[in-house]
């Protein structure tokens, strides 16, 4: 096909421009597309994640409503080993601990509540936890070292209960005063829970503290 002079003109232009900028475009579409397949190929990792988590913390449910230890144990391990970047995992792990507390493997249900504390990505969780690990603490006279759980600090909501708790430490280890202390601020951060206000005062009363 034969082009005339401007044709032909266009025609040089564009091939010029193309050798310099040709190679750039190429490449950012290559950019673009491998980024859109990337994208993809995340998300259906996530989703395939996901179900799988699902299907063990449905597994670990089950378990935990027969109260079988052997399958909680299965369930929570292959929850947390495979698929504890999920939000399924810390979940598990608080159930699993609650079911080992319930038939009274306390080593067991403290390895589940300091999993949740040491890798949890869900900040609302890890307060949770510590909440728990230190009364399995308490219970089993640990006082110091559920103090230094409670003293890693505690969100807003939870300061009342982590006041309070840590009274319960203190009390333990014969601290009266410091024990009243961690009691009257507990009261006062629990200002919106009566019924949780009378426990913390029979525990303040019971201390004899003015």
């Amino acid at each position: 096909m034969a082009y005339d002079f401007e044709e032909q003109e266009q025609l040089e232009s564009l091939k010029a421009w193309w050798a310099r900028y040709g190679n750039l475009i190429m490449g950012v579409i290559i950019v673009i597309l491998l980024g859109f397949a990337s994208w993809n190929g995340w998300k259906w990792y996530q989703q395939k994640q996901a179900a799988g988590a699902a299907a063990y913390y449905e597994a670990l449910e089950n378990a935990v409503e027969q109260k079988d230890l052997p399958k909680v144990g299965d369930a929570a391990g292959a929850l947390l080993g495979e698929y504890g970047g999920t939000d399924y995992a810390p979940r598990g792990a608080l159930l699993a601990a609650y079911a080992y507390l319930s038939e009274g493997d306390r080593q067991s249900a403290r390895a589940q509540l300091e999993w949740v504390i040491g890798k949890s990505k869900d900040p609302t969780l890890i307060p949770v936890a510590r909440l728990r690990l230190a009364a399995v603490l308490l219970d089993d006279e640990a006082f110091d070292e559920a103090l230094r759980v409670l003293d890693a600090g505690a969100p807003t909501a939870f300061e009342g209960l982590f006041a309070d708790r840590r009274g319960d430490a203190l009390a333990g280890k014969g601290d009266r005063s410091a024990a009243a202390q961690a009691y009257r601020e507990a009261l006062a951060k629990l200002s919106g829970e009566p019924s949780l206000q009378s426990t913390v005062q029979l525990k303040l009363d019971a201390l004899g503290a003015e």
